[in-house]
């Protein structure tokens, strides 16, 4: 065999060999699965102001986060924004794939209304119940596009079953949630059971966002346990005043995280469900309880009061059916949608939470209001309220915690169930305040345990860093770290590139990435953000609640001031957090920032705001558009102190000089040496020979450029930051105060009358440190030192004309800007007007094909009745005809009966006439044969009659 042949064999053996991994690789990145989510928390309601739902979105956000989900999320959005961010959600999943797991997490105020939950913005102003549909969103509308996409699981969680300020005038709303049915393939999940109200509450978070952290941390869930634990764990923290609901029938396997092998158990899983297979009588009230709370069904509640009708929890369990019983009646009225359901309603619950739901849409149907004497009722899937629970639905929403039923406080689930809750959710600090227009709060991250982690086939979620370090406790310490200190310094984070934030996995680049960990905004609220101005925060560095709107956060749709901040700039309003703004094309890089310069804010000076007009030129020390700049063409320069004829302030004015053949010093308002072809003064003493270097002096500026070198900013050179709080130098004739450029003046400054500053060979005090100048100077120093200032001011004229060009790329920027802004606006306006009217054909439509429907069932009905009553009068007719035909019958069977009978006497009389006239005829015969005399002889002659026999 040749060596080739055995490579070949060597090689085939490794693919052989490597197949089935190959095959595996292409397996899981084939079942890739990708993760999605949508969080957003309103607080700052008009109508009032929650304290809980933005801290909670962002909790969640960040632990969905951590879970390979791609999050956005943002708080406080007006109804514009909302249905924008959930349309580009949904938007978003349809173009995921079939491998997309969508998550959405609401927190805010719910409604509902004739069988519809709606989410509430926070700008809505909502007086009656005719304006729910009109003002908030209704949520079935979502859940069935999310529904109609293929996608491997939806989650749609409702935190908004809260005491709503809304609908004070006309008929109540049913309070909390109505009760609803998951799609295949959801889940849907409240906060609180259907018809229950939670319990306000004061921050920083929420009992069900914390629980549902909590519980989607555990790792190895399935989505239903995930939510049943939620119900126990919300139960208890909240002593039995919210008891939350779901529904799911998702049947693919999913986990929020993995568990490892070695992990600890979660509670004792077996023992669970041993009791779970049992009858509650059996198992004692304390674990019943548990088990009862777990199934939250009426059968399973039913059977505890059952099996402990004396036990404290007894009560509570009987208003838990009451309200759960009222729910799937209303729903089962709802969904027949007829005057007969609402009239059964009705009858069972007349002054029920949806009692006035009932007869708003009995209005509808032009029936009574009140069910009639006579109706057909409906049939439920649950038996009639019983007497004693009607006390708990006899108002618009049932309130756990109202003292007025006295419940007792419910026992802890017992360990096996579920363990005390962890330090980090006991102990969770508030979050920093945002730092930027409708972002999320960033709380404090908490390490995953290392047993706990992400599921290998989750599909990384782009520039994502909680995800890529959820175990390392120095980057999640650091990213705290600097989340906290840009809270309280908006203007401290540096730029943030993409790039950057994916690899942050050290210590510095989770510095650099603590925007990262941020959320993402929904591409059309960030949009809206970066038309704002910059937040203001008044209360930097302290971790604020949300119970009222947040200082630098403020509402949506008021205006805000345009408050300069002095020292910094903060971040750029909506820009999505871990990304920087693009450069616009055609625009310059910008300069770096040095004191002095033209075009750059000093310290300490107001700065124009993004989404604000900048200072126009001419204003602080810039030209007005179209006028030239000073010094060009040799016009004069204006007074600046430290330029000749100006002295420098705080110096005193020297003594004048005699009269000498030296040039006077160049006066302000005049053209400079040189300029358009004038003549060059002659030179000045104190200057040093040709070809010899000026004296070095000791408190020249240090980076200063010597004689004989090149000056800075020629060829292209970097320009050195100048130097602040120096005074002009003999020989340094244009040095000028720091903070505030060269040649330029101050709006409306004017040459003041000064005398002229001290000149080399003029009798004064020389300055400390420096020789005296000799008597007289070669002109060709003279010609360089005038080239040297020539070529100043050239960089400063090529400096301030980039400045006016930066000006006005800005100004068209923001024209751009402002002209976007008003087609968004113009095109919302005409969206939301056709959305508007779109809805109201709907409406009318819908009412038009009702009120067809409606009158073809009464015609339907009509006809019917009349068609029965027609058949009515002819079976009455028929009976009659029968009943006549049956009377005559009878008269007729009668008559021959009484014929028959007549015959038969008459036969009988015949029969009796013609027998006696027989025996008579008989008897005439006998006595008229005559009769036979004795025989001769005696007896024993002749005929006589036989012996023993009579004679006739």
């Amino acid at each position: 065999m040749s060596w080739s042949s055995r490579i070949l064999e060597a090689l085939l053996c490794v693919v052989i060999g490597l197949a089935p991994g190959l095959l595996a690789s292409a397996q899981d990145a084939a079942r890739s699965q990708k993760r999605i989510a949508l969080v957003i928390g309103n607080a700052a309601y008009e109508a009032g102001a929650l304290a809980t739902p933005a801290n909670d979105a962002g909790l969640v956000a960040q632990t969905l986060q951590a879970a390979g989900f791609d999050v956005v999320g943002a708080r406080d959005l007006d109804e514009d924004s909302l249905r924008k961010a959930l349309r580009d959600f949904t938007d978003k999943a349809q173009s995921s794939g079939p491998d997309t797991v969508a998550f959405v997490y609401l927190a805010g105020y719910g409604l509902q209304l004739a069988g519809e939950n709606y989410f509430v913005p926070v700008d809505a102003r909502i007086p009656a119940a005719a304006d729910v549909p009109s003002r908030a969103l209704r949520l079935s509308d979502y859940t069935r596009q999310l529904a109609a996409l293929p996608l491997a699981a939806r989650f749609v969680v409702l935190d908004g079953a809260r005491n709503a300020p809304f609908a004070r005038t006309g008929d109540p709303l049913a309070g909390g949630l109505a009760l609803t049915e998951a799609e295949p393939g959801s889940l849907i999940a409240f906060n609180a059971s259907p018809g229950t109200v939670g319990p306000d509450e004061k921050g920083p978070y929420g009992a069900y966002a914390t629980a549902l952290v909590e519980m989607i941390r555990e790792g190895g869930l399935a989505p239903a346990q995930v939510f049943d634990r939620v119900r126990l764990r919300v139960d208890e923290t909240t002593k039995g005043a919210e008891v939350p609901w779901h529904s799911s029938r998702i049947d693919a396997r999913f986990s929020f995280f993995e568990r490892a092998a070695d992990a600890p158990a979660i509670g004792r899983p077996e023992e669970v469900a041993s009791l779970r297979a049992r009858p509650l009588r059996e198992i004692g009230a304390r674990d019943a309880y548990a088990v009862c709370l777990q199934r939250d069904s009426i059968d399973g509640y039913q059977e505890f009061v059952q099996a402990y009708p004396r036990d404290d929890m007894a009560k509570r369990v009987r208003a838990l059916i009451a309200a759960r019983r009222e729910a799937v009646t209303w729903r089962r009225t709802w969904m027949a949608d007829s005057r007969d359901a609402y009239w059964s309603y009705l009858d069972r619950y007349p002054r029920g939470p949806h009692a006035w739901d009932a007869r708003r849409r009995l209005r509808q149907l032009s029936a009574a209001l009140e069910p009639p004497p006579r109706f057909v009722a409906i049939s439920y899937d649950v038996p009639p309220p019983p007497p004693e629970e009607i006390v708990y639905v006899e108002r618009p929403a049932l309130y756990l915690d109202d003292p007025i039923y006295a419940f007792a406080p419910p026992p802890p689930p017992p360990p096996i169930f579920l363990p005390p809750p962890p330090a980090y959710i006991v102990e969770l600090a508030p979050p920093p305040p945002p730092v930027a227009y409708y972002a999320l709060p960033t709380p404090l991250f908490v390490p995953v345990p290392t047993y706990v982690s992400a599921p290998t086939y989750v599909e990384p979620p782009p520039n994502n860093v909680i995800y890529q370090n959820i175990h390392n406790v120095t980057v999640i310490n650091t990213i705290n770290e600097r989340n906290i200190a840009i809270s309280r310094d908006p203007g401290s984070p540096p730029a943030v590139s993409t790039a950057l934030a994916a690899g942050a996995g050290a210590v510095a680049g989770a510095a650099i990435g603590a925007a990262a960990a941020r959320v993402a905004l929904p591409p059309a609220v960030a949009q809206k953000a970066a038309l704002r101005g910059p937040p203001t925060n008044s209360a930097p560095g302290t971790p604020g609640s949300f119970g009222t709107a947040q200082s630098g956060n403020p509402q949506p749709g008021t205006a805000q001031p345009n408050t300069a901040q002095p020292g910094r700039s903060g971040p750029l309003p909506g820009s999505v957090p871990g990304q920087v703004a693009p450069q616009q094309a055609g625009q310059p890089q910008p300069v770096p920032p040095q004191a002095g310069r033209p075009g750059v804010a000093q310290p300490n000076a107001v700065q124009s705001q993004p989404g604000q007009p900048n200072t126009p030129l001419g204003v602080a020390g810039r030209n007005p558009p179209g006028q030239a700049l000073p010094g060009t063409n040799g016009q004069p320069l204006p007074a600046q102190p430290g330029r000749p004829g100006v002295a420098q302030p705080g110096t005193p004015s020297q003594p004048s000089a005699p009269a000498t053949n030296q040039p006077a010093p160049q006066q302000a308002g005049r053209p400079l040496p040189g300029a358009n072809g004038q003549p060059l003064p002659p030179q000045q003493a104190a200057r040093p020979a040709t070809g010899q270097p000026l004296p070095a002096r000791p408190d020249a500026a240090p980076g200063r450029a010597q004689p004989g070198q090149p000056l800075p900013g020629a060829s292209g050179q970097p320009l050195p930051p100048q130097q602040t709080g120096r005074q002009a130098l003999p020989g340094n004739p244009t040095a000028s105060p720091a903070g505030r450029p060269q040649g330029v003046s101050p709006q409306g400054a004017e040459a003041p009358d000064r005398p002229a500053p001290q000149q080399a060979g003029r009798p004064g005090p020389a300055p400390a440190g420096l020789a005296q100048p000799n008597a007289a100077q070669p002109s060709a120093a003279q010609q360089r030192q005038d080239a040297a200032a020539q070529r100043r001011q050239q960089i400063q004229d090529q400096q301030a004309q980039a400045a006016q060009q930066r000006q006005q790329q800005a100004d068209q920027a923001r024209q751009a800007a402002a002209q976007r802004q008003q087609q968004q606006a113009d095109q919302a306006r005409q969206a939301a007007a056709q959305r508007q009217q779109q809805q109201a054909d709907q409406a009318r439509q819908a009412a038009a094909q009702r009120q067809q429907q409606q009158a073809d069932q009464a015609r339907q009905a009509a006809a019917q009745r009349q068609q029965q009553a027609q058949q009515a009068q002819a079976a009455a007719q028929r009976q009659q005809q029968m009943q006549a035909q049956q009377a005559a019958q009878r008269q007729q069977m009668q008559a021959q009966q009484a014929a028959a009978q007549r015959q038969q006497q008459m036969q009988a009389q015949q029969a009796a006439q013609q027998a006696a006239r027989q025996q008579q005829q008989m008897m005439q015969r006998q006595q008229a044969m005559p009769r036979p005399g004795p025989p001769p002889g005696g007896n024993g002659g002749g005929h006589g009659c036989p012996p023993g026999v009579p004679c006739r």
